[in-house]
């Protein structure tokens, strides 16, 4: 990594946490848990394996690192605590598609609160690539909405606004390390599902599941999401997630059947190659 450009950095930790993430949708589809217990899980999990993490790299310097974040932090947790509460609500609520695609504009509101805010304007290459790619999530929205329902796209939209605020912050204070404040995030998410949670208990599949689905789609991917915007900006982290807006319907498909429309697959080829060609152009500048 430190033969890396700070844009190559980035780039690959956006890429690598997107890629940990494409299969959670379909974690949560084979789950059995209700809402509040999955909530709890995914709060719960990532905030002991994280810490335990943190502890072991930070050791005594622990508490000296988290209270360094300030605001900062703070606004970050709640962002983050947020935003992992609407995805599920969302995802639970409409079809795969709809919240990705949903969550597919976190880039370009991103880009606007980055520029409203952190005076950081977006080039040209960068702008031309959200517009395409938000103009191919609205072509397969507007195919999914037919079999959505609007409480579920009404929090996929929130958890992208989310999104966006929280890159936002992390590239605000890209000279702090804002990872403790995604793991007080998740102890947020955890105390606030437990209160309407009514059975702890993983059945069946669930104990392999649930676990695994924290680790692989949670905990890892957003330490790395966290970190990324310290190199990139927030825009161009968020592009990344576009990613998941068709591999997850696809992993979906594979597995359980949920089929993608061929107006997702046409808008997801659409996303794939315009990120592929942004990400391209970037490194090679």
């Amino acid at each position: 990594m430190k033969n890396l450009s700070d844009q190559q950095k980035g780039s690959l930790l956006a890429f690598i946490a997107v890629m940990f993430i494409t299969p959670d949708s379909l974690f949560i589809r084979l789950s059995n848990i209700e809402t509040w217990g999955l909530l709890f899980y995914r709060g719960a999990i990532p905030f002991l394996v994280i810490l335990i993490s943190l502890i072991f790299f930070y050791k005594s310097k622990i508490f000296k690192i988290t209270l360094s974040m300030g605001l900062a932090g703070l606004f970050y947790s709640i962002s983050f605590s947020i935003t992992n509460i609407t995805f599920i609500i969302s995802i639970q609520n409409t079809n795969v598609a709809n919240t990705l695609v949903m969550i597919a504009t976190a880039p370009m509101l991103s880009a606007v609160i980055g520029a409203l805010f952190l005076k950081e304007i977006p080039d040209r290459k960068t702008w031309f690539a959200i517009i395409i790619t938000f103009i191919a999530a609205v072509y397969i929205f507007f195919d999914s909405l037919k079999i959505g329902n609007f409480l579920g796209d009404f929090f996929g939209f929130l958890t992208a606004i989310g999104l966006a605020i929280g890159a936002n912050i992390v590239r605000y204070a890209k000279n702090k390390d804002l990872v403790p404040a995604a793991v007080i995030g998740k102890l947020f998410v955890a105390i606030f599902a437990i209160f309407f949670v009514n059975n702890f208990k993983l059945l069946g599949n669930d104990i392999f599941i649930i676990p695994l689905m924290c680790v692989l789609c949670v905990g890892i991917p957003f330490v790395l999401v966290t970190i990324a915007p310290r190199y990139i900006t927030a825009a161009e982290v968020n592009l990344f997630f576009l990613l998941e807006t068709i591999l997850g319907p696809i992993w979906v498909w594979l597995i359980i059947k949920e089929q993608p429309s061929i107006e997702t697959i046409y808008g997801g080829i659409v996303i794939i190659i315009t990120i592929a060609a942004h990400s391209l152009i970037k490194l090679r500048k």
